[in-house]
């Protein structure tokens, strides 16, 4: 039967299915799309058909946004929530609309989260050229602005041709649901070739299963992690984001009672252990607990457990000081279990905590290192409980509002955020119950993702309520998705927090002895600086005008009865409340690396700069090789 290249490409998307463990689900939820000349009448005519399909109905749903760039954040999001398991297509016409989503791709692939990606491309047989939109360029005929996408993608490939389609969809399926190669997957879709018709071997519809493995550790890699931990006195893990993809957490929490090693967290990690388990030790790095960092100061052997070794998590490679320390790495990944010269374990996440449950039979950490990890883990909390609860006026200081957040959450509820000062305080106060139940973007902390990753965070997980902690900064570059969960009946809390600027740029600015230099919402001076006075923007009235309900509090009182409204009402409600964002949160303790100006004449950067020195002789290469 004779189909055009769109309407094969989503007869094909709904066939697809993905296996772990034995349970299988669906590999697209559905598809995200802004139509333009570039995509209409192809992959927008083939969903069209796909909808009103009385069979078929339903197999790939449609799902209209508003920005190019929110709906790839959405797809991350969803299938982030569904441990990277199930993904989504997002179509765009050509041109602008397809270089809105490189920016999502970038963000999908350094988080390691499927998104197919399909925009629409300059016409292949060139009749037309040049075409609306078009990028010309004297020396390649088969540049498109599409290009764009090769190096923010993990595949990558041009249909110019229909005979092309079969082998290239197998070729993304095989890279959105490898675990080590996953993010984002683009098929560039010329527009006429989109409607061209062909006669496909009807195979390449029928229902396919992509089975996810757990590759367990080789033995060698496997006995010499052994012998490092049984040699160690001080042992501790760093869970990442692999062990909460990998459904690693009961193991995790296993290995850690019957080892008693304390675990910390990184961003994408966070959750991996309730906060107040007794092996919990917080977040690890520069936006981490003090607990967390000093362990990591005097470790002598580090478990990276499905970590990427960020450099927010090793302090700018400053955190772990022990001349002796040693690292083990397990990761589904090759190249980042090979970091820091440590013992590398290509593994499963899970399957590797078993085997190491295992081998370690009777082995413990001794009494007293068990009792400093609960004194020092206890200390952070009581200085959780203060920054919750500081009193501070007249306008709050954000680690309230993220305590009153906190606090109206339910177990299983979701926090969603991105950019700005939150993410880090976040990770340093947010006191996590549910592996998903924190979500914070962090590898590529991109701003604008948090309400359009909340959208899908709750597409994911409808029963869970999803709290949108967002900055003003972050809600003026991209709030529209506010509109697309009133269209669809997808409720979102969205905390909206006025500060008026960049409060996290602005405190890295002095600290750098910029003095805050344009990080400010002001009015411009006589003088001509943007020292003036304060911005009258106002995000509530927006946050109205796009369908939201609105709540102005401007209390920590207020804002706490206005969550418990917005729990209890189904329709999305934004919460807009003024913070002083000279307030910090705790200190971590570590530093993180930005490079200060080597000369100046500003006696505050000069200043900047000496600090700057001193740290940066902390600096270790972690190239020892690991040895038992």
């Amino acid at each position: 039967m004779k189909r055009t290249v769109g309407q094969a490409i989503v007869r094909f998307l709904a066939a697809q299915r993905t296996e772990r463990d034995g349970i299988e689900h669906p590999l697209f939820a559905g598809c995200f799309g802004i139509f333009g000349h570039g995509n209409v009448a192809g992959i927008g005519q083939a969903l069209l058909e796909a909808e009103l399909d009385g069979e078929h109905a339903g197999a790939l749903p449609y799902y209209q946004a508003r920005n190019e760039q929110a709906m790839v954040h959405a797809a991350v999001a969803y299938a982030r929530m569904k441990n990277r398991m199930t993904a989504w297509a997002c179509t765009s016409s050509i041109g602008p609309g397809a270089t809105n989503m490189v920016t999502g791709a970038a963000l999908a692939t350094i988080n390691r989260v499927p998104v197919l990606l399909l925009p629409g491309d300059i016409f292949a047989t060139r009749v037309a050229n040049p075409v609306l939109q078009e990028l010309e360029d004297a020396r390649f005929g088969d540049v498109s602005v599409n290009d764009c996408f090769r190096p923010v993608s993990r595949y990558f490939d041009r249909i110019q041709r229909p005979e092309q389609l079969p082998a290239s969809l197998l070729a993304a399926m095989r890279v959105l649901t490898d675990p080590a190669e996953t993010g984002a997957v683009t098929l560039a879709l010329p527009q006429d070739v989109q409607a061209e018709a062909y006669d496909w071997p009807e195979e390449l519809f029928t229902p396919r299963t992509w089975h996810v493995p757990r590759p367990a550790p080789e033995a060698g890699a496997l006995h010499r992690a052994i012998a490092l931990l049984r040699a160690s006195q001080r042992p501790l893990i760093i869970a990442g984001g692999g062990t909460i993809y990998s459904e690693a957490t009961d193991a995790l929490r296993a290995f850690a009672e019957a080892t008693g090693i304390p675990v910390a967290e990184t961003q994408a990690g966070k959750g991996s252990l309730v906060y107040d388990h007794p092996q919990a030790v917080g977040a690890i790095g520069a936006t981490g607990s003090t607990a967390a960092n000093a362990l990591a100061h005097e470790a002598d052997v580090v478990i990276g457990l499905g970590t990427r070794w960020s450099d927010f998590t090793t302090a700018s490679r400053s955190l772990f000081q022990r001349a002796d320390v040693r690292f083990i790495n397990v990761n589904v990944a090759a190249f980042d279990a090979v970091k820091h010269a440590g013992v590398s374990v290509v593994a499963d996440a899970r399957a590797a905590l078993e085997a190491f449950t295992g081998a370690l039979a009777s082995w413990r950490v001794a009494p007293a290192y068990r009792e400093e990890v609960a004194q020092r883990a206890a200390a952070w909390d009581a200085v959780v409980g203060r920054a919750y609860a500081l009193g501070h006026g007249p306008l709050p200081a954000q680690s309230e509002v993220i305590g009153a957040v906190n606090e109206a959450a339910g177990p299983r509820d979701v926090v969603v955020c991105a950019a700005g000062s939150m993410p880090g305080d976040l990770h340093k106060l947010w006191r996590t119950r549910d592996p998903k139940g924190y979500h914070v973007e962090y590898g590529y902390s991109c701003m604008g993702y948090e309400i359009a990753g909340g959208l899908g965070a709750k597409m994911a997980a409808p029963d869970r309520e999803v709290f949108v902690l967002v900055g003003d900064g972050s809600y003026l570059m991209m709030s529209q998705e506010l509109v697309t969960a009133v269209q669809e009946g997808i409720k979102l809390i969205v905390v909206l927090v006025q500060n008026h600027g960049f409060a996290s740029i602005g405190n890295l600015s002095e600290s750098v002895g910029s003095q805050r230099f344009g990080t400010r919402y002001r009015y411009r001076s006589p003088e001509g600086r943007l020292d003036g006075g304060i911005l009258p923007v106002d995000l509530a009235a927006n946050a109205a005008s796009l369908g939201a309900d609105v709540k102005r509090v401007a209390t920590i009182s207020e804002l706490r009865s206005a969550l418990d409204a917005a729990r209890a009402s189904p329709r999305t409600t934004v919460v807009h409340i003024e913070t002083d964002p000279m307030v910090p949160a705790p200190d971590s303790e570590a530093w993180w690396d930005v490079p200060v100006a080597e000369v100046a004449a500003l006696d505050t950067t000069r200043a900047a700069r000496t600090a700057y020195d001193a740290a940066k002789r902390s600096q270790r290469p972690y190239l020892k090789p690991s040895r038992a």
